[in-house]
């Protein structure tokens, strides 16, 4: 599921550090790897077992924001006589983490890498997640490699997936990217991710499926303060998640002919998510034909359009319910596909960030080779769609309140002021409260008032901003003018 995210860059103000130092404490976030981890950690870096296929002639790029460190994919792109050849490096991650030992025991408790703005909460220890594991540029790397071939309408024709080591040549960021590309001064093997990414979005529509380009909330530090913003995704962050996307359908139809696996799942809306949308649609004043389909309809809107961001990120309502399903011995769960991507899929590309990833890169190498899925991977399935939930509802915690508490420490001082905002929600079963999208800053908070104009530009108060943390939560509220 999208989600609004927030990257703080510069020096946090000491005040705000410590109400996100409480919020970990509030919500329990592991804190310090324990020495037994770190040794095994440190011990596994220097050591690992080696595959036997070297790929490292193959110059790979990574493609990520520019602090990342952390790099869990690298890319390399082609042309085939007949279409494309897509080469995608994942972290070997498996390579590193003994079944059974205190680096696999304390991954199971972690289960994703959490972010705050003032730093992240990792998976495994820097030593890996940010230095061994990470596929950083110029530097020979244990991978997980799929090569997938496409036809030239972007189609798969063919797969394979194998242990390798992979050297990336670049470290490249988005806007870098996009420019490269627009300018046409990128060389053939990045120019191609527009090509493949186009393709594999016309397939993606023709499917029914759904991508949501919902701009990201970023804060910056600027002169000793705070200035809010989003960042509508680029056209690049786009064709970069068509390759992950490609590669994690590839491992589900992998896992689903093998038998065993663990698959994303999403059921389809319900009607009645669907017709709150049209409604939300009609109060913006967005036009929603009947005869358009919801997929359609959103490959139209604009994120840089304040009315259209909002909508996208209502839509991120039916995204709700996205859960892992486990399967074996042949026996196929009842939904095997995810409702956004309209196909089977699976995540298998960030597996230094998130702990399923592991299981369903095992498996489909198993899958591939003809051999057994790994013991260690069988006796933790079944209770990987637990860990994989708690997880998730962490993570969303963690997500929520940090964007909460920022807002509310960027307003504290500004209490009576008014702001040009949008109405952009209003309760069903209580139209006298809402939600208030700010112009600017880019703040999204309560408001309370009689005749809530949804979608309609009005002058709001700021009547609180209190920053909380934990179950003391940040509260900002608004009235009309």
């Amino acid at each position: 599921m999208p989600r609004r995210t927030i990257r703080v860059t510069g020096a946090p103000e000491a005040p705000l550090r410590a109400a996100l130092t409480a919020l970990r404490a509030e919500l329990g976030v592991p804190g310090a790897f324990p020495p037994e981890v770190l040794e095994e950690a440190e011990q596994a870096a220097k050591a690992p077992a080696l595959p036997s296929y070297d790929a490292t002639d193959i110059p790979f790029f990574t493609l990520d924001p520019p602090a990342s460190t952390d790099l869990d994919q690298a890319a390399h792109l082609s042309r085939r006589r007949t279409g494309y050849r897509v080469r995608y490096a994942i972290a070997d991650v498996a390579a590193f983490v003994a079944p059974g030992g205190a680096l696999d025991a304390e991954a199971h408790r972690r289960v994703d890498t959490l972010y705050f703005p003032d730093g992240k909460v990792p998976l495994h220890p820097v030593v890996l997640s940010e230095g061994a594991a990470s596929l950083l540029p110029d530097q020979v790397r244990l991978a997980v490699l799929w090569t997938l071939d496409l036809d030239a309408d972007g189609g798969t024709v063919a797969v394979d997936v194998r242990r390798a080591l992979v050297r990336s040549r670049a470290k490249l960021d988005y806007a870098g990217v996009q420019k490269a590309i627009e300018t046409g001064t990128a060389e053939e093997p990045v120019a191609l991710l527009r090509e493949i990414g186009e393709a594999r979005e016309r397939l993606e529509a023709a499917r029914g499926g759904i991508s949501l380009n919902v701009p990201e909330q970023e804060i910056t530090a600027q002169d000793h303060t705070y200035v809010l913003g989003y960042r509508a995704p680029l056209p690049a962050d786009g064709w970069n998640a068509q390759l992950s996307l490609l590669t994690g359908m590839a491992a589900a139809e992998l896992m689903l002919a093998h038998g065993t696996g663990v698959l994303r799942t999403l059921p389809a809306a319900p009607d009645g998510a669907v017709a709150r949308l049209r409604r939300t649609a009609v109060a913006l004043h967005i036009d929603w034909p009947h005869h358009v389909s919801y997929a359609a309809l959103i490959r139209s809107l604009d994120p840089h359009t304040p009315r259209h961001a909002a909508f996208l990120q209502e839509c991120t309502t039916l995204l709700r319910g996205a859960g892992y399903t486990v399967f074996r011995g042949g026996n196929l769960p009842a939904i095997t596909t995810h409702a956004a991507v309209a196909a089977p899929y699976t995540h298998c590309t960030a597996p230094l960030r998130r702990l399923a990833d592991r299981y369903s890169s095992e498996i489909c190498l198993a899958a591939v080779a003809g051999q057994a899925v790994p013991d260690w991977v069988l006796a933790g399935l079944d209770a990987l769609p637990r860990r994989m939930a708690e997880g998730a509802r962490i993570a969303g915690t963690v997500e929520r309140q940090c964007i909460d508490l920022v807002e509310a420490a960027l307003l504290k001082d500004r209490i009576g002021e008014v702001f040009e905002g949008c109405v952009v929600d209003v309760e069903e079963r209580q139209p006298s409260v809402g939600t208030v999208q700010l112009l600017s800053p880019a703040v999204i908070g309560r408001i309370e008032g009689d005749h809530l104009p949804l979608g309609e530009h009005l002058r709001v108060r700021l009547v609180r901003a209190e920053p909380g943390a934990g179950s003391g939560a940040a509260k900002i509220l608004f009235t009309a003018a």
